[in-house]
């Protein structure tokens, strides 16, 4: 009699146990789909299609931290590999005043731009900027943040209740401020986390770039 309850006991006690795994790995798959969904949810507000994808990026070339003098800028070469793997518009912010200076000379420039909140026109516009409903936004990290004329750019066009995709170059920055600053900007907008860069690996690593487009789902 005594081994028949035993025999219940354990039987009862493995079955509680049974239980408790079944339900956590419900309630885990439950976390995962949610997850899951919640990735979907996020892609499936990207439009896709080439004409609705813009790319919106300042780029400065001549002298550069790390990588020398050069023609083309790091930031230019990005938004180049997104163009020709999604076959999208771009369009180059580009300032009026001259950045062509040394390396220190700009960054003191940048420095001081910053401080004084200055607003750089630059040249240019977008004829249709209604027509496209995801827009990659791309630059350089100047003191923390996107590069001024960037800012000028942010204040004459209205991208909220758009899909807005950050990205930028940098020799240690990363993203920065910069996702926070287009948040700000545009409140409205779907913002996502954005991509960063090192300038120094752009020439040699377009496949990173395709890699990020591929999981946004391009």
């Amino acid at each position: 009699m005594r081994k028949a309850k035993s025999i219940l006991m354990i039987l009862s006690a493995l079955f509680c146990i049974s239980c408790s795994q079944s339900n956590a790995n419900n309630k885990q798959n439950e976390n995962n789909e949610k997850q899951t969904n919640g990735m979907n949810t996020q892609n499936s507000q990207i439009e896709t299609s080439k004409d609705k994808v813009l790319v919106v990026f300042f780029s400065q070339a001549g002298e550069q931290y790390s990588v020398g003098n050069i023609k083309t800028g790091n930031t230019k070469i990005v938004a180049d590999y997104i163009c020709k793997y999604i076959g999208c518009n771009q369009f180059e912010i580009k300032a009026e005043k001259s950045y062509d200076m040394s390396y220190n000379d700009l960054i003191k420039l940048a420095k001081q731009e910053a401080a004084d909140g200055e607003l750089p026109a630059f040249k240019g516009k977008i004829e249709n900027i209604d027509g496209y409903s995801t827009i990659f936004i791309g630059g350089p990290v100047w003191w923390g943040t996107y590069p001024q004329v960037m800012f000028t750019f942010f204040k004459e066009y209205d991208l909220n209740n758009k899909t807005i995709i950050p990205f930028t170059t940098h020799e240690g920055s990363g993203l920065a401020s910069c996702v926070d600053d287009v948040k700000k900007a545009y409140p409205n907008a779907n913002v996502l986390n954005g991509f960063a860069m090192y300038g120094h690996d752009v020439r040699s690593n377009e496949k990173k770039v395709i890699d990020w487009l591929k999981k946004l789902g391009f």
